[in-house]
């Protein structure tokens, strides 16, 4: 499966998709970008002084557990770093009035090592899925819908590529509110609004959720 590099995620106009490196709202008064080497302060403005947590940088899914724990912090800016500088998208930033208000890394399912070995969220079968595996909002974004809206983006950048299906694996409280935390997959309640269905749960809290978004491996499973 190819990557997103960022002449495939600037040249999207007349594919049904954003025009990304242009200025686009979605909701919220929201603005939508990658992160490039353009935006890249923006990112780390958004992930502020412990990388999003525990000097992660969006690297965890990407790494083993022995990897993550000796690369927390500087050493994994710098390999995010590094992934932006090759041209490659891992993911977007939601403006509101040019400031930097919200994360979602979104791409290619085999970008993420630790997916394949987790319990709840290992592959179902051997489709090319984009996944949706971490939002960071700053606390003063928190609950005005920043998250659902990078989201919905995140559906439409995976669409304009030519993916057929993308999948989360959010969290769905068994009561009452968790701790953010908890929560940096999502919430299963906005992928629900956002068109996703629960296609397994192998955990009581975890739900296993997906959009189809047609094309051509849609019309084969349908044929």
């Amino acid at each position: 499966m190819r990557g997103v590099a960022l002449t495939d995620a600037l040249a999207l106009q007349g594919t049904g998709g954003p025009l990304f490196g242009a200025t686009f709202v979605y909701s919220h008064n929201m603005e939508v970008r990658p992160v490039t080497s353009e935006t890249w302060d923006d990112f780390l403005a958004v992930m502020g002084p412990k990388g999003g947590d525990a000097g992660c940088f969006c690297m965890y899914y990407r790494q083993t557990g022995a990897e993550f724990d000796e690369s927390k912090g500087d050493a994994n800016k710098a390999l995010m770093k590094g992934i932006v500088d090759s041209g490659v998208a891992p993911g977007l930033i939601g403006f509101r009035d040019g400031v930097p208000v919200g994360w979602v890394a979104v791409g290619p399912r085999d970008w993420y090592g630790k997916l394949g070995r987790s319990r709840v969220a290992k592959p179902l079968d051997d489709r090319e899925a984009w996944s949706v595996t971490c939002f960071v909002i700053p606390k003063e974004y928190r609950g005005q819908g920043v998250a659902t809206a990078l989201l919905g983006k995140a559906v439409e950048f995976a669409q304009s590529q030519g993916i057929t299906v993308i999948e989360g694996y959010p969290v769905e409280p068994r009561k009452g509110k968790m701790p953010d935390f908890w929560v940096w997959m999502g919430l299963a309640s906005m992928f629900k609004d956002c068109g996703f269905v629960e296609v397994a749960r192998r955990s009581e809290t975890r739900p296993f959720m997906r959009k189809e978004l047609g094309g051509r491996d849609a019309d084969r499973r349908n044929a």
